[in-house]
Protein backbone atom coordinates (compact mmCIF):
# COMPACT_ATOMS: atom_id res chain seq x y z
CA UNK A 1 0.00 0.00 0.00
CA UNK A 2 2.85 2.40 0.80
CA UNK A 3 4.34 1.37 -2.51
CA UNK A 4 1.23 2.73 -4.42
CA UNK A 5 0.98 5.67 -2.54
CA UNK A 6 4.80 6.61 -3.00
CA UNK A 7 3.85 5.64 -7.17
CA UNK A 8 0.90 7.98 -7.03
CA UNK A 9 2.59 10.87 -5.17
CA UNK A 10 5.71 10.61 -7.73
CA UNK A 11 3.18 10.47 -10.96
CA UNK A 12 1.32 13.54 -9.72
CA UNK A 13 4.33 15.24 -9.29
CA UNK A 14 5.38 14.48 -13.34
CA UNK A 15 1.70 15.59 -14.12
CA UNK A 16 2.42 18.75 -12.12
CA UNK A 17 6.00 19.35 -13.44
CA UNK A 18 4.23 19.43 -17.26
CA UNK A 19 2.07 22.22 -16.27
CA UNK A 20 5.36 23.85 -14.80
CA UNK A 21 7.11 22.99 -18.18
CA UNK A 22 4.55 24.40 -20.29
CA UNK A 23 3.97 27.84 -18.15
CA UNK A 24 7.82 28.19 -18.30
CA UNK A 25 8.32 28.12 -14.72
CA UNK A 26 10.10 26.30 -12.11
CA UNK A 27 9.97 24.91 -8.97
CA UNK A 28 11.86 25.72 -5.56
CA UNK A 29 14.24 28.16 -6.75
CA UNK A 30 12.78 30.89 -5.40
CA UNK A 31 15.76 33.92 -4.30
CA UNK A 32 18.11 31.10 -5.07
CA UNK A 33 20.13 30.42 -8.75
CA UNK A 34 18.90 27.05 -10.33
CA UNK A 35 21.41 25.14 -12.51
CA UNK A 36 20.04 22.54 -15.23
CA UNK A 37 21.13 19.28 -15.47
CA UNK A 38 18.68 18.05 -17.99
CA UNK A 39 20.09 18.98 -21.40
CA UNK A 40 22.35 15.64 -21.96
CA UNK A 41 19.17 13.33 -21.60
CA UNK A 42 17.13 15.13 -24.00
CA UNK A 43 17.81 13.20 -27.17
CA UNK A 44 17.51 9.72 -25.17
CA UNK A 45 14.30 10.72 -23.85
CA UNK A 46 13.23 11.97 -27.36
CA UNK A 47 14.24 8.48 -28.51
CA UNK A 48 12.37 7.28 -25.95
CA UNK A 49 8.95 8.72 -27.04
CA UNK A 50 9.32 7.88 -30.63
CA UNK A 51 9.48 4.27 -30.27
CA UNK A 52 6.59 4.49 -27.96
CA UNK A 53 4.69 6.30 -30.58
CA UNK A 54 5.84 3.66 -33.47
CA UNK A 55 4.99 0.87 -31.03
CA UNK A 56 1.74 2.52 -30.91
CA UNK A 57 0.89 2.96 -34.42
CA UNK A 58 2.30 -0.47 -35.30
CA UNK A 59 -0.25 -2.30 -32.23
CA UNK A 60 -3.19 -0.18 -33.66
CA UNK A 61 -2.60 -1.94 -36.77
CA UNK A 62 -2.44 -5.27 -35.88
CA UNK A 63 -5.07 -5.25 -33.39
CA UNK A 64 -7.39 -3.63 -35.57
CA UNK A 65 -9.95 -6.76 -35.82
CA UNK A 66 -9.66 -6.80 -31.89
CA UNK A 67 -11.24 -2.79 -31.17
CA UNK A 68 -11.50 -3.52 -27.48
CA UNK A 69 -8.07 -4.64 -26.95
CA UNK A 70 -6.71 -1.60 -29.41
CA UNK A 71 -8.20 0.73 -26.99
CA UNK A 72 -6.60 -0.60 -23.74
CA UNK A 73 -3.09 -0.56 -25.97
CA UNK A 74 -3.56 2.39 -27.37
CA UNK A 75 -4.44 3.54 -23.45
CA UNK A 76 -1.25 2.11 -22.16
CA UNK A 77 0.91 3.63 -24.76
CA UNK A 78 -0.56 7.20 -24.23
CA UNK A 79 -0.01 6.93 -20.18
CA UNK A 80 3.84 5.73 -20.73
CA UNK A 81 4.08 8.82 -23.18
CA UNK A 82 2.86 10.68 -21.00
CA UNK A 83 5.43 9.65 -18.45
CA UNK A 84 8.34 9.60 -20.23
CA UNK A 85 7.33 13.57 -21.48
CA UNK A 86 6.56 14.14 -17.86
CA UNK A 87 9.85 12.78 -16.88
CA UNK A 88 11.68 15.48 -18.52
CA UNK A 89 9.89 18.29 -18.04
CA UNK A 90 10.37 17.29 -14.38
CA UNK A 91 14.25 17.72 -14.92
CA UNK A 92 13.55 20.68 -16.33
CA UNK A 93 11.78 22.34 -13.98
CA UNK A 94 13.42 21.18 -10.98
CA UNK A 95 16.84 22.29 -11.16
CA UNK A 96 20.21 22.24 -8.48
CA UNK A 97 18.92 25.12 -6.79
CA UNK A 98 21.56 27.09 -4.69
CA UNK A 99 20.88 29.92 -2.36
CA UNK A 100 22.61 31.66 0.70
CA UNK A 101 22.92 28.77 3.16
CA UNK A 102 22.25 25.29 0.94
CA UNK A 103 22.52 23.42 -2.30
CA UNK A 104 19.48 21.38 -3.39
CA UNK A 105 20.51 18.64 -5.35
CA UNK A 106 18.22 17.17 -7.32
CA UNK A 107 17.10 14.84 -9.88
CA UNK A 108 13.65 14.82 -11.94
CA UNK A 109 10.42 14.49 -9.61
CA UNK A 110 12.06 11.24 -7.45
CA UNK A 111 15.66 13.17 -5.63
CA UNK A 112 15.55 16.23 -3.88
CA UNK A 113 18.94 16.23 -1.28
CA UNK A 114 19.41 19.68 0.56
CA UNK A 115 23.06 20.02 1.59
CA UNK A 116 24.11 22.72 4.00
CA UNK A 117 26.87 24.49 2.63
CA UNK A 118 29.47 24.44 5.41
CA UNK A 119 29.12 20.44 4.68
CA UNK A 120 30.36 20.41 2.00
CA UNK A 121 34.38 20.24 2.09
CA UNK A 122 35.02 19.79 -1.79
CA UNK A 123 33.52 20.57 -4.67
CA UNK A 124 35.18 20.17 -7.98
CA UNK A 125 34.76 19.82 -12.25
CA UNK A 126 34.90 15.93 -12.85
CA UNK A 127 33.22 14.01 -15.87
CA UNK A 128 32.69 10.26 -14.94
CA UNK A 129 31.10 7.50 -17.59
CA UNK A 130 30.89 4.72 -15.27
CA UNK A 131 29.18 5.09 -11.56
CA UNK A 132 29.49 1.40 -9.35
CA UNK A 133 27.46 1.68 -6.06
CA UNK A 134 29.08 2.04 -2.87
CA UNK A 135 28.28 2.88 0.22
CA UNK A 136 27.99 6.29 1.10
CA UNK A 137 27.78 7.46 -1.89
CA UNK A 138 25.35 8.91 -4.07
CA UNK A 139 25.62 9.30 -8.19
CA UNK A 140 22.89 11.48 -10.16
CA UNK A 141 24.20 10.45 -13.45
CA UNK A 142 21.94 12.06 -16.88
CA UNK A 143 22.83 10.11 -19.50
CA UNK A 144 24.93 7.82 -17.94
CA UNK A 145 27.32 11.11 -16.92
CA UNK A 146 28.01 13.00 -14.04
CA UNK A 147 30.54 16.01 -14.68
CA UNK A 148 30.70 17.60 -10.44
CA UNK A 149 31.63 15.48 -7.52
CA UNK A 150 30.79 16.97 -4.12
CA UNK A 151 32.85 16.02 -0.69
CA UNK A 152 30.43 16.32 2.23
CA UNK A 153 32.43 16.96 5.40
CA UNK A 154 29.56 14.68 7.14
CA UNK A 155 27.14 12.26 6.24
CA UNK A 156 23.84 14.16 5.41
CA UNK A 157 20.56 11.79 5.19
CA UNK A 158 19.42 10.73 1.48
CA UNK A 159 16.17 8.96 1.59
CA UNK A 160 15.61 6.23 -1.60
CA UNK A 161 12.58 6.49 -3.75
CA UNK A 162 10.42 4.11 -1.44
CA UNK A 163 11.77 6.13 1.65
CA UNK A 164 15.11 4.55 2.73
CA UNK A 165 17.69 6.45 4.81
CA UNK A 166 21.13 6.72 2.88
CA UNK A 167 23.63 8.76 4.63
CA UNK A 168 25.73 10.42 2.16
CA UNK A 169 29.33 11.13 2.17
CA UNK A 170 30.04 12.30 -1.56
CA UNK A 171 27.67 13.49 -4.28
CA UNK A 172 28.04 13.20 -8.12
CA UNK A 173 25.71 15.00 -9.99
CA UNK A 174 25.73 16.53 -13.70
CA UNK A 175 25.14 19.86 -14.43
CA UNK A 176 24.93 21.50 -18.02
CA UNK A 177 27.84 23.92 -17.49
CA UNK A 178 29.56 22.19 -15.06
CA UNK A 179 32.16 25.42 -14.54
CA UNK A 180 29.94 27.58 -13.57
CA UNK A 181 28.20 25.18 -11.07
CA UNK A 182 31.23 24.85 -9.18
CA UNK A 183 32.69 28.31 -9.34
CA UNK A 184 28.99 29.41 -7.92
CA UNK A 185 29.16 26.54 -5.11
CA UNK A 186 32.84 27.45 -4.04
CA UNK A 187 32.12 30.86 -3.78
CA UNK A 188 28.90 30.55 -2.04
CA UNK A 189 30.78 27.66 0.60
CA UNK A 190 33.35 30.13 0.88
CA UNK A 191 31.21 33.36 1.49
CA UNK A 192 30.35 31.21 4.97
CA UNK A 193 33.65 29.65 6.03
CA UNK A 194 36.74 29.87 4.38
CA UNK A 195 37.28 26.16 2.65
CA UNK A 196 41.16 24.90 3.47
CA UNK A 197 43.98 25.91 1.31
CA UNK A 198 44.58 22.21 0.15
CA UNK A 199 47.54 23.02 -1.55
CA UNK A 200 49.27 24.06 1.81
CA UNK A 201 48.60 20.37 2.95
CA UNK A 202 50.58 19.31 -0.18
CA UNK A 203 54.28 17.96 0.07
CA UNK A 204 56.42 20.18 -1.95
Amino acid sequence: MRSMLVLLRHELRLLASLGLWVARRRHGVGAGTGFGYARGQGTMMLGFGFVIVIESITMSVLLRNYPAVQRAWFTVDLYTLVIIIGMHAASVVRPHVLDAGSLRVRRAAHVDLRIPLEKIARVRRESRHTHERAEGELNLAIAAQTTVTLELTEPVAHFTFLGRRRDVRLVRLHADDADSFVKAVTQARNARSPLPDVSATRPA
